[in-house]
């Protein structure tokens, strides 16, 4: 093998020196500067000629320091300098411009680079009791926008975002969706949620929650949710003892069970689909329940507190109610158990906690209680069941979980109407409901014209979120409302609709079809999800709201509680619900139009008020 020649031994060192960076660079310039200066230097004192500058008593490390700063600045040479030195000067300020054009060259390169590695994202980010948001997709606007709120009253709070995805385009992507944060820094880096190094870029260890996002591209994205919370609980680089509070989202019931024995008892997983059926479901039976949802769950208005009061131990459930002037009890959380609407008997032991509904937790204070005006409630009438007709136009995933929440409401001999352009399998069978499928679009005229959605008792309108495009399904979803609206019109009987819109946008278009409720399915599991994030308890609680199996939330016509016409305060309203094992946590204002008007959560109880026929009373029960 040919021996390699001195300038191709050169040219590699250079090379290896040159790929060390900017350091490497700036270290080769000094030292050729130095050689530079120090050969000009031994030639001027050889030649014994005077330098300008340097003084009566010209010395070697003053010529030196002459010519270095002649690299770093092009001074003019002495008329009366000898040739020698005008030469010497002339090769050191040549050299210098090369210098100098190059060290500006390096620094401006390596201000370039930094600033492209910073819009990459992938700087570590530094701080303290954050909320981590891993993965991207539709609901995260709905996320930030309801965490910026819940950190209202904080002076500083940050949200990191880390998804694999350009840093720049979610920054503008926010900004856009979500302008106004408040006093919360949103800070968005890149990287994958399954690479333990890419996660610790957004330091999960130090947050007060970490909240994991489905990606809606894939065909299985719980897969990918539980390899993050995997990666994520199991990194070998988490501190001991640290505990962590994670929330993810689990599109397939099938998958919660591997989900919980991933996360353990440091994970609580939201089940979106059974969610948004579940409320469905109970708000196609229900007019304007949609909008009691939506109150409880954002972050403004009313919210859900846990709190001890001392001063209430050996009291019971009935009596703690009327103990709040401004704030509403639903319930009780003992021994590490959330019970909603307990029995009215039940005690208030020590370490007991109640769950509160208040506008704010300064209003959570005991006040004597007022006793009720008994002269002023209704008579107690139970209710009766009756079979139901339900049309559902359009089918998703979440169509078994809204037939298995009517099934619990129903009464036997009650049936449902399937009708979708896409195929809906299976759907099993039920011992309350009749079901039957019909293959048609429910965006077609002749179609609506053909089924006769005035003869059912509900109407239910499902997006395509399986088979289409998130706008692209609303479009269909509206068109159908259009259509509904026109037959309501044509016919004069009013519809109960309730229907699934994806985008919160695109529900302002739909508000033109004067629909009872729109359920706008994203919106809402955010906000559940951006609610747990904050308070881990309130899993439970919302376990329990959205399940037929355990206490709701219904919505009951006034005049089964107090004398319509008559002045009452909201103390008669809480103790005529105790009489019927209810509680009462606000009511409807109608507004004369079927499921629409004013919710009004935990009103206060002294504040007196003469309700109308049209009205609602909010309470909790099981059916």
């Amino acid at each position: 093998m040919e021996r390699p020649t001195l300038r191709a031994r050169f040219k590699y060192w250079f090379d290896g020196l040159m790929s060390h960076g900017t350091g490497a660079m700036l270290g080769f310039l000094a030292l050729v500067v130095i050689l530079v200066v120090a050969i000009d230097a031994v030639v001027v004192m050889a030649l014994r000629v005077e330098v300008a500058g340097t003084g009566e008593d010209q010395g070697f490390w003053a010529v030196v320091w002459e010519n270095l700063i002649r690299t770093l600045k092009a001074n003019d040479v002495s008329p009366g300098a000898a040739w020698a030195v005008r030469v010497s000067m002339i090769i050191v300020t040549i050299i210098g411009v090369f210098i100098v054009a190059n060290l500006i060259g390096i620094v401006s390169g390596a201000f370039n680079a930094k600033v492209a590695e910073l819009r990459k994202g992938r700087s570590r980010v530094l701080e303290k009791n954050h909320t981590v948001i891993l993965g991207w997709n539709s609901k995260i606007h709905s996320i930030i926008a309801g965490l910026c709120e819940a950190n209202a009253s904080l002076r500083r709070a940050s949200i990191v975002v880390l998804a694999n995805r350009d840093k720049v385009a979610m920054e503008d992507e926010i900004r856009d969706r979500v302008p106004d944060t408040g006093r919360t820094r949103i800070i968005c880096r890149t990287g994958t949620t399954l690479d333990q190094d890419d996660l610790l870029i957004a330091s999960p260890f130090s947050a007060k929650s970490v909240i994991i996002l489905a990606d809606e591209s894939e065909a299985d994205p719980d897969a990918k949710i539980v390899k993050t919370a995997l990666a994520l609980i199991r990194h070998p680089h988490r501190p001991e003892g640290r505990r962590l509070h994670v929330v993810g989202q689990i599109r397939h019931s099938k998958n919660l069970e591997v989900a919980r024995v991933v996360g353990r008892d440091e994970a609580k997983w939201v089940l979106a689909a059974e969610k948004v059926g579940q409320i469905m479901a109970q708000t196609s039976r229900q007019p304007g329940l949609s909008n009691v949802y939506t109150e409880l769950l954002s972050f403004h208005g009313a919210e859900i507190y846990f709190s001890e009061q001392p001063s209430l131990v050996g009291t019971t459930y009935s009596e703690s109610q009327m103990a709040f002037a401004d704030s509403a009890v639903m319930g009780v959380a003992s021994g590490g158990k959330v019970g909603l609407n307990p029995p009215g008997e039940t005690p208030i032991c020590e370490g007991d906690k109640l769950i509160l509904l208040a506008e704010d937790d300064s209003l959570i204070d005991v006040s004597p209680s007022v006793a009720p005006d008994r002269s002023a409630m209704a008579k107690d009438v139970k209710d009766k069941r009756r079979p139901e007709k339900t049309l559902i136009l359009g089918a998703n995933s979440g169509l078994p979980h809204i037939l298995e929440e009517l099934n619990a409401y129903a009464a036997k001999g009650s049936s449902v109407t399937v009708v979708s352009e896409h195929p809906v399998g299976d759907l099993g069978k039920y011992s309350r409901l009749a079901i039957s499928v019909q293959e048609g679009s429910a965006s077609n005229r002749a179609t609506l014209d053909a089924l006769d959605p005035a003869s059912f008792d509900h109407v239910i309108v499902v997006a395509y979120r399986d088979d289409l495009g998130v706008q692209e399904a609303d479009t269909v979803t509206l068109v159908t409302l259009l259509h509904l609206r026109e037959i309501m019109s044509q016919s004069k009987v009013p519809i109960n609709v309730v229907s699934e819109m994806l985008d919160e946008r695109n529900r302002r278009l739909a508000e033109v079809t004067r629909i009872d409720d729109f359920i706008v399915s994203d919106n809402l599991v955010s906000l559940m999800m951006s609610q747990v994030s904050e308070n881990p308890k309130l899993s439970e609680v919302f376990g329990i709201l959205f399940d037929s199996a355990g206490c709701e939330i219904y919505l009951r016509p006034v005049e089964k509680y107090v004398k319509t016409g008559t002045e009452v305060d909201f103390y008669t309203v809480v103790a005529a619900a105790q009489r019927r094992g209810e509680t009462a946590i606000g009511y409807l204002e109608g507004s004369g139009e079927l499921g629409q008007g004013r919710v009004i959560l935990t009103p206060p109880k002294a504040e007196k008020r003469t309700y109308a026929k049209r009205d609602r009373i909010i309470v909790l029960a099981e059916d």
